[in-house]
């Protein structure tokens, strides 16, 4: 495993990050530990999840999921850095009630405190907000964030799915008041979704923080999705599915397919390696649901992409160019 600084902060890094949203609703408890272990084997010390994983009425399972792994010992807690996220509503599934939701300095307490608990660890490495709270004003959760710190109960502050001006935002108040702001975005980032240049990555690189993209594969349309379903005869779903029936966004991803295998690689693999190649990219989320799936993604690391191959991804999947030039003179 190769491995990075999370930003301009002191902590390193995997360059491949565990996502575990499919664990509980996709994949069990005995799996969801059995991957856990081959990730960590691996060297892979950066996991990800989030307090309202496991969805409606489980939502909160899969940091149990994490807890009961991190229980078993064998200093699973102590090799790995973790991060979770907080900003969807723990309330009770059926009993709507106030402050159980965002970024309220109630609301961050509440959600750190019961994060702690189902993860079964007296810390977090990671603390990120998973959206933007258009309501909650940055001094408000800098103060916040400022307690849990000195309480010891988070080490770092992240954010997800920030525009541009939000990390500035958010940064230039924390810098008023001498604290050290974010030092993280996970946003939206691939092959296919490449808006995050124009603003966010750039506005990440110029605070130092570390980008961490979700969903690499674009939901499975950039792991070969039209060839898997020529040979399997499954079609493709969700995001995958959509994009798919749009037939300029197929015929883009029978060429990224076409040309991939004229070199004789992996789609799946080649989408994680692109996003290694980027500037001020620390690692992208991957998100396996079987042991398999994670041993792909681990042979991404190691992927070598040539200079002929990096120029024709940019001519299938061409990026919108640099702001402001991209959208003015």
């Amino acid at each position: 495993m190769k491995y990075t600084q999370l930003g301009r902060t002191g902590l390193k890094v995997s360059r491949l990050v565990l996502g575990t949203m499919n664990f509980g609703p996709q994949t069990g408890e005995p799996e969801s530990h059995a991957i856990m272990d081959a990730a960590l084997d691996a060297g892979v010390n950066f996991f990800d999840t989030a307090n309202v994983y496991g969805w409606g009425e489980n939502k909160g399972r899969t940091e149990e999921i994490i807890g009961t792994w991190f229980a078993q010992g064998g200093r699973r807690r102590e090799k790995t850095v973790l991060a979770t996220k907080v900003y969807a509503s723990m309330a009770p599934e059926g009993e709507p009630w106030p402050n159980y939701d965002r970024l309220s300095a109630l609301n961050i307490r509440r959600a750190v405190d019961a994060s702690l608990k189902r993860l079964k660890t007296d810390y977090i490495d990671l603390y990120q907000f998973h959206h933007v709270d258009r309501r909650t004003p940055f001094e408000e959760i800098w103060q916040a964030v400022d307690v849990l710190v000195r309480q010891g109960k988070i080490l770092y502050a992240g954010s997800s799915n920030f525009p541009g001006w939000k990390i500035a935002q958010a940064n230039e108040t924390a810098a008023r008041h001498g604290r050290l702001g974010l030092v993280s975005e996970q946003c939206l980032y691939n092959l296919a979704e490449r808006r995050a240049e124009l603003e966010v990555i750039p506005a990440a690189q110029e605070y130092g923080l570390g980008v961490i993209p979700w969903s690499p594969l674009h939901g499975g349309l950039l792991g070969g999705a039209i060839r898997k379903a020529a040979t399997s005869g499954r079609s493709a779903s969700g995001r995958s599915a959509d994009a798919l029936a749009n037939t300029a966004v197929r015929a883009q991803v029978q060429a990224y397919e076409d040309l991939l295998g004229k070199h004789g690689l992996e789609p799946g693999e080649v989408a994680l390696a692109w996003l290694l190649t980027r500037s001020g990219i620390t690692g992208p989320i991957v998100g396996p649901r079987t042991p398999e799936q994670l041993a792909s993604a681990l042979r991404a690391v190691e992927l070598d992409l040539s200079q002929e191959v990096l120029d024709g991804l940019d001519e299938v999947f061409p990026g919108p160019g640099p702001a402001p030039e991209a959208f003015a003179w």
